[in-house]
């Protein structure tokens, strides 16, 4: 008996050391991971389209964090014409036949009618106050004191031209670099294989980073922006993506194509292992300039859905010109 409590007790240490190294709790991690995989690949299989309507969900879900996190600061973003245009972005970019241009034109009008929607600053109800308040009340009072927005004077006030850049810049963000994951789908006639390269090696070089890190991490990449990503971290991103990308070409195409572009998987665990990287970093220097730990909660062990998809949508260009350019 007094084995048994030993060993769960050193059960619990080893748990906390791993947690403490990631950042994470990890069953919660692990557990959220194999959650959402499941309901991806159960969207994959069953119809592209409810891949594509799954998407556009979890896009809705991503802008309502970053409304709640940028007005932690003062800042305000029309949240509302976000989710209009982001959807007809998205599904336009899908159903469209000339994809690529209904993406664009669609852009380029959500970033003329989110830029005017911003000057108005509307509100309805108190839900964002009361997100807010959440949002603050577990916020730990170093990072607001390392926020760029932190000063003496009281509450900030914002000029017009602010709330429009980061509108603006929320666009760029978030329908433009989603529409990248969905146009892929429409070309060459592999739109399972494209979406879990374009979903699931960014995850999967998070995941061969996280563990590289954790255990081998000794050599920081950008101790101001995020002290826990390596050297050692990135070499494990690139290593998992490049893994990954192998085994979904090794599924997908036939001997004549792998013997004519073996050197795709190589290059996309490079473009994905570092692009994946560097959106976990922009992610990272957003929330330390709010002030912030996550974007959200809404994905246990994970933070929230923006804390997921960073370098989903970082890496989602590079992989589609990938895709597109090699006839994949």
């Amino acid at each position: 008996m007094e084995r048994n409590e030993q060993l769960h007790e050193e059960a619990e240490v080893a748990l906390d050391e791993i947690n403490k190294k990631t950042g994470r709790n990890m069953p919660q991690a692990i557990g959220t991971a194999v959650l959402l995989i499941a309901v991806i690949l159960a969207a994959l299989l069953i119809n592209i389209d409810l891949f594509v309507a799954l998407v556009v969900v979890f896009m809705v879900l991503a802008l309502w964090e970053l409304r709640v996190d940028f007005a932690t600061v003062g800042l305000h973003i029309p949240v509302v014409m976000l989710w209009l245009c982001s959807a007809a972005t998205l599904f336009a970019a899908y159903y469209a036949p000339m994809h690529v241009v209904a993406m664009a034109l669609c852009a380029m009008a959500s970033i003329m009618l989110v830029a005017m929607a911003a000057t108005a600053k509307m509100s309805f109800g108190n839900r964002l106050s009361l997100a807010v308040a959440n949002k603050l009340s577990n916020t730990e009072a170093g990072a607001r004191l390392e926020s760029s927005f932190n000063h003496d004077g009281g509450e900030q006030h914002h000029s017009r031209l602010s709330h429009v850049a980061v509108s603006v810049l929320t666009v760029l963000y978030i329908p433009v670099l989603a529409s990248c994951i969905i146009v892929p789908l429409t070309f060459h006639g592999h739109p399972v294989a494209h979406a879990i390269m374009l979903v699931f090696l960014p995850a999967l070089s998070d995941t061969g980073g996280l563990f590289a890190g954790a255990w081998l991490g000794k050599h920081k990449l950008s101790p101001r922006i995020s002290p826990k990503k390596s050297w050692e971290g990135l070499a494990g991103s690139v290593l998992f993506a490049m893994a990954g990308a192998f085994a979904v070409m090794f599924c997908t195409y036939t001997s004549d194509v792998w013997a004519a572009k073996w050197w795709v998987p190589v290059v996309a665990g490079v473009l994905v292992g570092v692009t994946g990287t560097f959106g976990d970093l922009c992610a990272s220097m957003i929330k330390r300039d709010l002030g912030i730990k996550d974007m959200g909660h809404l994905l246990k062990g994970h933070g929230g859905v923006m804390d997921r998809v960073d370098s989903i949508l970082m890496a989602a260009p590079f992989t589609c010109i990938l895709l597109w350019f090699t006839g994949l």
